[in-house]
C-alpha cells in the first residue's frame, strides 16, 4: 500500500505516522526531531523536562530529583528540548504529547504553545479543556487520545458546546499500547476490546463531526502497530495513519539510554506484562528487577519529591502499589536495570535490532524488505 499523505489542522505529514510520546525522556528533541525530519510526526514527551541537560533549568532539587511539579514539569527544560528537535527537524511540523494527568497540565499546555510546538496531542484522561488553554494560539492544532467512540463524543459535544471547536484529529489506542492503558485490566484482553474492533466505530463517530464542521478529522490508530502490513491494515480499517512508540525506541536517535534499548532488545513475550501504576490505570512494560522486588514489598524507598500526576495524591497511590512513578522513569530512561520502569508496547518483544529513524521509515513505508 502507498502511505499518502495526512493533515492534521493546517499542518501537513508526509506520511500518516505518529510518533508515540514516549516518557520520561524516551522521546525528546533527538527522537522527535528525526521522526519530523523524515516524513512522520515527532512527538516530544512533555514528561520530567526538569531531568533535561543535567537538570540545568531547574530552580531546585532534593536527592538529585527535580522538586515539586513546577521544575518536574519545568518550563526551560521543556524549551531546550523544543529548541533542539527544530534544529534537526526545521520548521517541519513537531507534536508534544501532555498528560491530563499531570500536575501543572494548563501551564504545560501553555508552555508547549508560547514554545512553538505545532500540535498537541494529550490522553491519560480526557482533554476535556484542551481548547480553553490553547485559546490564544489559533494555528496549534488539538489530538485528544480515546480508548472508545463514546470518549470521542464526550470530547467532541463538549468541546462545541464550549468552545465551538473540534478536534483536528484522533489517537484511538488499544490495549497492546506500552505504558497506561484506557481500558481495565479484563477489557485489555477482551477480544471486543481490541483495536481492530475499535476502529470503525471511532471513525464513523469522527464522520459524524465532520459533518458538522466541514473539515476533516483523520483518526490514528494506536496500539500494538509494527510494521508496514500493520499500518495498512489499520488504513484499511478506516484509520487515516497510525501512531507507533515501541519500534522508535530501537532507533539510534531514541534519546534513552542504550542499557534501556538493551532491555527491550532482551525481553521475551512472557516478560511483557499489565502491571499496576500510582496513576491509576493498568500499564504495559517489562518485567525487571523492579517489578519483583515490589512484589516482594521490597522496592526502593517512596518519597514524593517530583509530585508528577495528580491522581497518585501526592504519593499516596506510589505507596499503595510499591514504587513512585516518577523515580522509577527516570532510572529507565538513565539505564538503570534494576531499578528502572521500563514501559513498552505488547509487540516489544519483537526488537531485535537499533537502526536509524531513516532506515526505520524506509521499512515502515516500503514494507521490511524493501
Amino acid at each position: 500500500m502507498e502511505l499518502k499523505s495526512v493533515k492534521i489542522g493546517n499542518y501537513e505529514i508526509k506520511y500518516p505516522i505518529i510518533q508515540g510520546g514516549m516518557g520520561l525522556g524516551i522521546s525528546w528533541d533527538k527522537l522527535a526531531g528525526n521522526v519530523s525530519l523524515n516524513g512522520g510526526l515527532g512527538v516530544i514527551s512533555s514528561v520530567g523536562t526538569g531531568y533535561y541537560e543535567n537538570k540545568s533549568h531547574i530552580a531546585k532539587e532534593i536527592n538529585g530529583k527535580p522538586y515539586d511539579s513546577e521544575n518536574f514539569y519545568s518550563r526551560a527544560g521543556f524549551k531546550a528540548i523544543i529548541d533542539n528537535a527544530r534544529k534537526i527537524c526545521g520548521n517541519r511540523p513537531l507534536a508534544a504529547n501532555i498528560m491530563c494527568a499531570s500536575n501543572d497540565y494548563a501551564r504545560i499546555v501553555k508552555d508547549a504553545c508560547e514554545h512553538g510546538i505545532n500540535i498537541i496531542i494529550s490522553g491519560a484522561g480526557l482533554p476535556t479543556n484542551l481548547p480553553e488553554l490553547t485559546q490564544n494560539f489559533k494555528e496549534v492544532a488539538l489530538v485528544p487520545i480515546v480508548s472508545s467512540a463514546k470518549a470521542l463524543k464526550i470530547i467532541c459535544k463538549r468541546w462545541l458546546a464550549r468552545y465551538g471547536k473540534l478536534p483536528d484529529a484522533v489517537v484511538l489506542e488499544g490495549p497492546l499500547s506500552g505504558g497506561h492503558q484506557g481500558f481495565t485490566y479484563e477489557q485489555c484482553i477482551d477480544p471486543e476490546y481490541q483495536l481492530d474492533k475499535l476502529i470503525a466505530p471511532v471513525v464513523s463517530e469522527a464522520k459524524e463531526w465532520e459533518k458538522i464542521s466541514g473539515k476533516p478529522m483523520p483518526v490514528f490508530a494506536a496500539g500494538g502497530i509494527w510494521d508496514h502490513e500493520d499500518i495498512a491494515k489499520a488504513i484499511s480499517l478506516g484509520a487515516s495513519g497510525v501512531q507507533m512508540g515501541t519500534r522508535f525506541i530501537g532507533t539510534f536517535e531514541c534519546d534513552a539510554a542504550d542499557e534501556f534499548k538493551e532491555v527491550i532488545i532482551n525481553a521475551t513475550k512472557d516478560d511483557i506484562k499489565l502491571i499496576k501504576s500510582p496513576v491509576g490505570y493498568p500499564a504495559r512494560g517489562i518485567k525487571t528487577n523492579l517489578i519483583e522486588l515490589v512484589a516482594k514489598k521490597a522496592g526502593p524507598k517512596i518519597q514524593c519529591i517530583s509530585n508528577c500526576v495528580s491522581p497518585c495524591q501526592r504519593g499516596k497511590e506510589a505507596k499503595e502499589v510499591g514504587y513512585c512513578i516518577a523515580d522509577r522513569l527516570y532510572d529507565a530512561y538513565s539505564g538503570k536495570k534494576d531499578t528502572g520502569l521500563f514501559f513498552t508496547g505488547a509487540n516489544g518483544y519483537k526488537l531485535k535490532e537499533i537502526i536509524s529513524v531513516k532506515e526505520l521509515f524506509k521499512k515502515l513505508v516500503h514494507g521490511e524488505n524493501n
